[in-house]
């Protein structure tokens, strides 16, 4: 059979990412190509930045979106400030705090390991010995909202302990950042990593990062070079800054920025805190529901991400022919289990755009409808 154009069905993406993407996004996406050193696009990046800053709520200076996804923010922040032979303090409660020790240990560092159970958050007591027992400690990475189980940790009073020991701060936002509060100023966070196809409801493919001058100074005050060229910020500050005119880098994904843009733009114009309330109510209409159906969530609700929703399996239930209904039948996706969770959970996102009553309710009745089958 001849290969021809890729046409894919509408879906309904209730999953842990992508998420659910605005026509308006989608249209940005299709708007005429220009050159990436182009006046008009560099002055567009401008704004990206003025609309990042807001996301992150933060005046740093240093705040741009990596040409690549999450992982590849999330790798930019570790082998930028990290040095070989430095001591991290890792927080790891699921897949994405394994993912920043490996980070740790290909930069050449001694990674120290601060570990709570799946589903649970971070526990800042555990982390206050670890700096107790090493009191060398440099950075503390610690993942603010997991996404393998939807755990939400105290990102406030992590930063705190890591400011009392002279240490700086990597956190990974790629979940939180659109969704819940996520305030980088007030709780003095110097390296933060996001993706655009979570919350904020973009496609894939960018990495949100902001840098504190705290963190700008360690890396401009390195010994030894920065392992990754493509991921050395002190070379991408030139094209993300300047007057009018930028240094050539790398040629940037023109119309994802355009998407970007657009996704950045409705976030201000919906508001944070409005944003911030509508993952809230959408999450406690898909709790009810889900708890008539008798499901059990994964992670206490002092501690639960209103826009990750990790649920047990029920017993006897076929994980694998349960989710390929769904998106069979319903057009709808949600996600399987990761790492301890894999085949025991399934992970039900609101995320941005998807965070909507409709889908809500969609979500419920597909759910109930193949579970009675």
């Amino acid at each position: 059979m001849p290969i021809q154009s890729f046409l894919p069905p509408h879906r309904i993406l209730m999953g842990p990412g992508p998420s659910d993407v605005s026509p308006q996004v989608l249209q940005a996406l299709s708007r005429p190509i220009v050159g990436h050193l182009d006046p008009l696009f560099i002055g567009m990046m401008d704004e990206v930045k003025q609309l990042l800053k807001y996301a992150f709520q933060t005046e740093n200076d240093f705040t741009i979106a990596v040409s690549a996804p999450g992982s590849a923010g999330m790798e930019a922040c570790f082998v930028n400030l990290i040095e070989p032979g430095d001591k991290v303090i890792v927080c790891r409660n699921g897949v994405f705090g394994d993912r920043m020790r490996e980070n740790v240990i290909r930069a050449g560092a001694e990674a120290i390991m601060v570990d709570d159970e799946w589903g649970s958050p971070v526990t800042p007591s555990k982390v206050k010995e670890a700096f107790e027992a090493h009191p060398d400690v440099k950075i503390l990475a610690f993942v603010h909202a997991e996404t393998s189980t939807g755990a939400l940790s105290d990102a406030q009073a992590l930063s705190r302990i890591a400011i009392d020991n002279n240490a700086l701060t990597i956190v990974d936002a790629v979940t939180s950042l659109g969704g819940v509060p996520l305030k980088v100023d007030e709780w003095q966070l110097d390296a933060v990593y996001s993706g655009s196809q979570k919350c904020l409801s973009c496609v894939p493919g960018l990495s949100p990062v902001t840098f504190s001058s705290k963190a700008i100074e360690k890396i401009q005050s390195r010994k030894t070079p920065i392992q990754s060229w493509f991921l050395d910020q002190s070379l991408v500050l030139g094209y993300w800054s300047g007057e009018g005119k930028r240094s050539y880098h790398h040629t940037a994904p023109v119309n994802s920025l355009y998407a970007l843009h657009e996704s950045l733009l409705m976030l201000k114009q919906e508001g944070l805190a409005n944003a911030w309330e509508r993952h809230a109510e959408m999450h406690q209409k898909l709790k009810q529901g889900l708890e008539k159906l008798g499901f059990e969530f994964v992670v206490e609700e002092q501690s639960r991400l209103p826009q990750l929703n990790a649920v047990y399996i029920p017993e006897g239930v076929d994980d694998a022919k349960v989710r390929t209904t769904l998106l069979e039948e319903y057009n709808l996706e949600i996600g399987a289990g990761l790492g301890a969770l894999a085949g025991k959970a399934w992970r039900i996102g609101l995320m941005g755009y998807a965070a909507r009553n409709e889908n809500v309710s969609l979500c419920l009745r597909a759910l109930e409808e193949t579970l009675q089958q």
